[in-house]
């Protein structure tokens, strides 16, 4: 059993497959006398893509968090994210019939293009073909000249790093050994917010989570 998330979304229905490049930053040269050489670097971003059934009716298979939800909002969903230019957390979940995870994909991305397919095949259901790209947050320098008050010494340069703020996510996939304490320790920087956390779940007891509960976290 998989579940799939975008931005704490779960989709109805399971990709059946999903495909993950692994691009690498290697570049092919041209050499006097020798032809070409390739020069190795490190592994690049990570391509993924897959399609998503949006089912027009509720089927037995299809699974929703919170209700039934017709495709137009999981359109909107894919909209919102191109439009605000925001990565955004992507989860695949493997879950036992017992519920318990198997392993988690859990990564950073942002949502490159979709593709809305149409076909008379699926009846009134929808198809979206998405391509994401793995996001690498950066660090950007700013270089100070500090001047001195005498002339005999030489300017000193400072280096300041900037590092961009980054969103707490909105949700969370629990897996064997969490605690909530735990979770919001590291998902949000406080561990003392589990009860709020716990409220926001309607959790009576925050000692008793089970794996594959997804959490909203705001």
């Amino acid at each position: 059993m998989y579940s799939c998330l975008i931005d704490g979304v779960r989709l109805p229905v399971a990709p059946s497959k999903i495909t993950r490049k692994i691009n690498t930053k290697s570049k092919k040269v041209d050499l006097m006398n020798l032809g070409e050489a390739n020069i190795l670097k490190g592994p690049g971003l990570t391509d993924i893509n897959f399609e998503a059934l949006l089912p027009s009716v509720k089927y037995p298979f299809a699974v929703y968090d919170n209700g039934f939800k017709e495709p137009l909002y999981y359109l909107d969903l894919f909209k919102r994210l191109v439009k605000e230019k925001k990565p955004f957390i992507f989860e695949v979940n493997s879950l036992t019939p017992a519920g318990y995870s198997l392993f988690i994909t859990r990564m950073e991305v942002s949502l490159e293009s979709y593709s809305i397919i149409e076909d008379t095949s699926n009846g009134m259901d929808i198809v979206v073909s998405l391509e994401l790209k793995e996001y690498k947050r950066y660090t950007t320098q700013t270089i100070k000249i500090e001047q001195t008050s005498s002339h005999d010494e030489t300017p000193k340069a400072v280096i300041e790093e900037k590092r961009p703020a980054k969103e707490p996510a909105k949700s969370y996939t629990v897996i064997l050994g969490d605690r909530l304490w735990d979770i919001c320790q590291k998902q949000l920087g406080d561990g003392s917010k589990y009860k709020e956390i716990a409220a926001l779940n309607n959790i009576e007891d925050p000692d008793l989570i089970f794996p594959g509960q997804v959490l909203k976290l705001r």
